[in-house]
């Protein structure tokens, strides 16, 4: 008859199985950070290209297409990785569906750089087919956050995710930009889209700091070189407040981009230490895990008694401590409380465990509501994505609400929001 030793044992094991599952997503999310660094680049340069018409960036945008495809190759060798067979990771069903996804873009990118190439593009409608290929790639850092069941990896995937959807807005603002610059042309939606890709930036990096550890926003505090910053906020005024179709230097393209770049390659320093600061815990947990299933299985109890399982109904502080005699009675007692207390220890850690979850994946679910939320607008009244977001905003400052309280009124009404004509 299997002991409850036993079952201890085995529930350790399933904890190790957890940790180092969560040990391959994290280095699984690493090398998808790595990939849309690579791709906001080619994007920004795409860009670039298209707005001089194909006489300049070429031959840099051909380097990067290369290192695209070279961390491209190693993302799909990682997915090829993932246990596909045995349906045990609890968020399988939309991690996989996310990453099917992903593997659709990644077969159609050579196309979509083929008519960049051509200059068969505009530069808003290669940005669009980049942003979403890029936004499918976070959707699969996002499971793999929603999916963690440590809370402590589980606040590093969300600080994690946040921080590599900041720096997504941001390489959004580098492209933009730059098609502006290259342009030589103020456009008012282009302003608008600028000023809302600044704010979400703004609003990622709030929660990053949140649940990130202290030292991770400490670098990023000091990677903001006040030099940079004053060069940055300086093009960025010159974008945004030029009067709708009045010139724009399209000698500054290059200024406007390589300021950008070295902001977000200051991010990309950021975005590795996290990715590092994840795999590091995910390498102690489970080593802890190991030696605690190692004290576990040093554990040998000796036959139980009438007192030994009686043991089990009193409180502790009523256990007498004559109990735990030298001899064979008291060694089994002993053993046996070992084992009592060990199961109660790990139940309470459990516990703690899944309220710590519930407050981390809050964040993430009011992510998840938002979206949705937007979604509705969207469809319901043909808005754009910064329309719908600009709007559910204005909302909550014109009732004094949260965005989230906004976007649960939302979904509210799902039923009788009325449908703008098109």
């Amino acid at each position: 008859m299997k002991s409850g030793l036993h079952f201890l044992v085995a529930a350790k094991r399933c904890e190790i199985a957890e940790l180092q599952q969560l040990a391959l997503t994290s280095a699984l999310v690493n090398v998808t950070g790595r990939l849309v660094h690579s791709l906001q680049r080619e994007r920004g340069l795409s860009n670039l290209f298209l707005g001089s018409q194909g006489v300049q960036f070429g031959e840099v945008r051909r380097h990067q297409i290369a290192e695209s495809r070279q961390i491209e190759a190693e993302l799909r060798t990682c997915f090829d990785e993932l246990d596909t067979e045995s349906a045990r990771l609890d968020n399988g069903a939309r991690l996989f569906s996310r990453i099917a996804y992903v593997l659709h873009g990644l077969d159609a990118l050579d196309g979509l750089r083929a008519r960049v190439q051509a200059l068969e593009w505009t530069p808003q409608q290669a940005t669009e087919a980049y942003v979403r290929l890029i936004s499918g790639l976070l959707a699969v850092v996002f499971e793999a956050a929603d999916s963690a069941s440590d809370p402590e990896i589980s606040r590093l995937l969300v600080a994690l995710f946040n921080f590599m959807q900041g720096k997504e807005f941001a390489g959004q603002e580098r492209a933009a930009g730059s098609a502006l610059f290259a342009g030589g042309r103020a456009a008012a939606e282009e302003q608008q889209r600028l000023l809302h890709l600044i704010e979400s930036q703004e609003r990622c990096l709030e929660v990053f700091a949140e649940f990130s550890n202290p030292h991770a926003v400490e670098l990023w505090n000091t990677t903001q070189a006040s030099a940079m910053l004053a060069e940055l906020e300086r093009l960025r005024r010159v974008l945004c407040t030029a009067p709708h179709g009045s010139p724009l230097n399209a000698q500054v393209s290059q200024a406007w981009f390589d300021c950008c770049s070295r902001r977000i390659d200051r991010m990309k320093a950021v975005e590795d230490r996290l990715a590092l600061d994840l795999l590091q815990t995910c390498e102690l947990k489970i080593e802890a895990a190991k030696l605690e299933l190692n004290s576990f299985h040093a554990l040998h109890t000796a036959p139980a008694t009438e007192t030994d399982v009686l043991s089990f109904f009193r409180a502790p502080e009523t256990r007498s401590t004559a109990a735990f005699a030298t001899g064979a009675q008291g060694y089994g007692l002993h053993l046996e409380r070992s084992i009592l207390e060990l199961v109660q220890a790990q139940a309470r850690r459990l516990q703690t465990m899944s309220d710590e979850l519930d407050t981390v994946r809050a964040s993430l679910n009011e992510r998840k509501l938002i979206e949705r939320a937007k979604g509705l607008l969207m469809a319901h009244r043909h808005l754009s994505e910064e329309e719908a977001h600009k709007t559910m905003r204005q909302m909550a400052m014109n009732q004094n609400r949260r965005l989230i309280e906004v976007a649960e009124a939302v979904l509210a009404m799902a039923d009788v929001l009325p449908e703008r004509p098109r």
